[in-house]
C-alpha cells in the first residue's frame, strides 16, 4: 500500500509518501520545510513534490496518514483539512496520529523520553515516553511547571530545544515529527484497511480569537 504522510502541528510543513510492506513502512519520499507562517502557501506544493518524488499521483494513494498535534490552531488545521478532502476526493481512508507519538518513535531506543513542542506563550506541548510509548500526555504547559513526579532522563522536539535551560534535560536529535516515525504508529490500520479515523485535532486549548463582546451579549 502506498500512503501520503502529512504533518502541520509544528513550525515544519512535512509531506512525504510510504509503501507499507511485510515488515515496516518504506520511506519513498519525504519533503520538511521550517516555516511556522506558511502551512496554509506550503502544503500542497509539498505533497506535489513528494508524490513526484516517489513517482506516483494521487491516483496511486491507498490511504493518508497525517498528524493530530497538539499544534496551534491555524497551522494544524491546515494539515487536516487536506487529508479530509483528499481522502473524501479519492474515496480512501485517513488516519489520525498524535504528532508527539511520531517525534517518539524516531527515538523508541531511550527508556525515558519527554518530547516537547513549541506551544507559543512560552509554553510547550508535551508527553512523556518509555522506548516510544506514551505513557503521559498530552498536555500544555510551561516548561517550568511540569508535574513534579514526572521522571524522564532527555528530551527531544523544538519546544525541549528552544526551552533546554528551563527543562534542564540532554537533547536527542530530531526537533519535528517526520514521515516514517508517523506511518510507524499507523502501521496497524493500514495493514487492516481500516474504516478512516474521525481526524480530530489536538489543541488542547482555545483559540486565540473570540467573538467580539456585543456578539457575546
Amino acid at each position: 500500500m502506498q500512503v501520503l504522510v502529512i504533518d502541520t502541528s509544528t513550525a515544519a510543513i512535512t509531506a512525504g509518501v510510504v509503501r507499507y510492506t511485510a515488515v515496516e513502512p518504506e520511506l519513498l519520499a519525504e519533503q520538511v520545510t521550517v516555516n511556522g507562517k506558511a502551512h496554509g502557501e506550503l502544503l500542497a506544493p509539498s505533497i506535489e513534490a513528494a508524490l513526484a518524488e516517489a513517482g506516483l499521483t494521487v491516483a496511486d494513494l491507498d490511504a493518508i496518514v497525517v498528524g493530530t498535534g497538539p499544534g496551534p490552531f491555524t497551522g494544524l488545521r491546515v494539515g487536516l483539512v487536506t487529508a479530509a478532502a483528499l481522502a473524501d476526493a479519492r474515496g480512501i481512508p485517513a488516519y489520525g496520529v498524535c504528532s508527539l507519538d511520531g517525534i517518539a518513535a524516531q527515538h523508541s531506543g531511550v527508556e525515558s523520553l519527554l518530547v516537547a513542542t513549541d506551544a507559543r506563550r512560552h509554553e510547550i506541548y508535551w508527553a512523556a515516553y518509555r522506548f516510544g510509548a506514551r505513557l503521559v500526555g498530552p498536555s500544555v504547559s510551561k516548561p517550568a511547571e511540569l508535574p513534579q513526579d514526572l521522571v524522564v532522563s532527555a528530551a527531544a522536539g523544538a519546544g525541549a530545544e528552544l526551552y533546554r535551560e528551563e527543562l534542564g534535560l540532554p537533547l536527542v536529535a530530531g526537533g519535528y515529527p517526520r514521515v516514517l516515525g508517523l506511518a510507524g504508529q499507523a502501521s496497524e490500520r493500514v495493514r487492516a484497511r481500516a474504516v478512516s479515523d474521525p481526524l480530530v485535532p489536538l489543541y488542547l486549548r482555545r483559540p486565540d480569537a473570540v467573538p467580539p463582546k456585543s456578539l457575546q451579549r
